[in-house]
């Protein structure tokens, strides 16, 4: 297997199939601190898709698994498809659906799937007139990857209008959207041509701080299964939004192999709509998630990335899981990098609590030592029969590590609890 990636989700990937009988050995690319524990890691950037390739080749892979959208968009997947090697991650044009936002919304409206309305503005437009649409807060999205942080929600005009010319001056456009009001969570949708599975719901925690403030982030906790997504909900979420997208995708030239997330919010009434779509597993959801599939990870991936997913039939834990983000010093702004981690080998077995930790923005300096190299550095998983057991041992397990300057939010999954 070769994962593709060097966050926690690629952690949480690595980790998952390290648990089935068909993997032989797994190689990361570029991986981190984490992943080599439980693989061998190759310095590549992801930009370099030929290199990637080359490796690919070299190991003989079995599987190609894909963890960010990058490499998607920039066509990683058509490659390796014309090279026989099976690849989890859809081809660049379905990856367009997180590469393009706009691309997104032209197709959710073709297919009468509910989202929020959206104006386009460019440098002609009246943007006063335009934010006068829409009550406040405004919901402002750049029409490019942004690692999660390309988007602005705010209720003040002026930092509205701010954000909106600095996107016209960047990208000549940029997509002023409806705020959709209720409780947001994500589902994971594995999908081939032949079918579709659903993984547990999760909710993500994008703000900074406590409560929901702060500045947005690439997610700095989650849970799983998430609570506002009941039986009647995830129903009407497959028969509105999953089941068109996917009769849209499979009856496309080239079909859609890997995973689609689906970004909900759920108003009081129940009745969903979608905030986005990404074409890849979430971070931190995946970490989540993955704990929660009970059979092999390896044969889903492997089946989805052959268009036989429909022959496979995966078994899911009714337990609760949880994931809380440590992030370095200035995030998310400048993060502060390159200091010692202490503790990062904390971690609980008690009865039916597992607790431990995925790695992210981590590595080994030249001296053997553990330090931080990205914004999100770890995070403390914990699985257990019910969520505020598990929500206990993470916590437990987040407070042995020291990381100078570090911080971490203190209310993950309250909206549950």
């Amino acid at each position: 297997m070769l994962v593709i990636g060097g966050g926690g989700r690629e952690h949480a990937l690595a980790i998952g199939l390290a648990e089935s009988d068909l993997v032989g050995s797994i190689h990361c690319c570029p991986g981190n601190s984490g992943t080599a524990k439980v693989g061998i890691n190759h310095n590549l950037s992801l930009d370099d898709i030929d290199g990637i390739v080359k490796l690919a080749k070299n190991i003989k892979t079995d599987l190609v698994v894909v963890g960010p959208e990058g490499p998607l968009v920039a066509g990683l997947s058509d490659i390796l498809t014309e090279l026989q090697i099976p690849c989890f991650g859809p081809h660049s044009e379905a990856a367009l659906l997180e590469g393009s936002k706009l691309h997104a919304k032209e197709i959710m409206n073709s297919l009468n799937i509910p989202t929020g309305g959206v104006i386009i503005l460019n440098s002609e437009s009246d943007i006063k007139q335009a934010l006068s649409s829409f009550k406040p807060p405004w919901v402002i999205k750049r029409d490019v990857l942004a690692g999660g942080k390309g988007v602005v929600v705010t209720e003040e005009i002026s930092e509205a209008e701010d954000f909106i010319i600095q996107s016209i001056n960047t990208d000549d456009f940029v997509l002023l959207e409806e705020f959709l009001i209720g409780e947001e969570a994500s589902m994971l949708v594995i999908m081939d041509e032949s079918g579709y599975v659903c993984l547990p719901a999760s909710q993500d925690h994008k703000r900074i701080g406590e409560g929901d403030t702060g500045l947005n982030t690439g997610g700095m906790g989650a849970y799983a299964p998430a609570p506002i997504v009941t039986p009647a909900v995830k129903q009407r979420v497959e028969d509105e939004i999953v089941g068109p997208m996917h009769h849209y995708l499979r009856n496309q030239d080239k079909p859609y192999r890997g995973v689609l997330y689906v970004g909900l919010m759920i108003n009081e009434e129940g009745a969903p709509s979608v905030v986005e779509f990404n074409v890849r597993f979430g971070d931190p959801e995946t970490q989540v998630t993955i704990p929660l599939i009970e059979s092999d990870l390896a044969e889903l991936l492997l089946a989805t990335a052959e268009g036989r997913l429909s022959s496979i039939d995966p078994k899911f834990s009714n337990k609760s899981a949880v994931t809380v983000v440590l992030a370095s010093k200035g995030y998310p702004k400048e993060s502060l990098t390159g200091l010692p981690i202490k503790g990062a080998d904390s971690q609980i077995e008690e009865g039916e609590i597992k607790a431990f930790i995925h790695h992210a923005g981590s590595d080994f300096n030249d001296q053997g030592e553990l330090i931080s190299t990205g914004g999100r550095v770890l995070a403390a998983t914990a699985i257990s029969s019910d969520l505020r057991s598990a929500v206990e041992a993470a916590y437990a397990v987040i407070d042995e590590i020291e990381l100078d300057g570090s911080h971490y939010r203190r209310d993950i999954a309250f909206r549950a609890l």
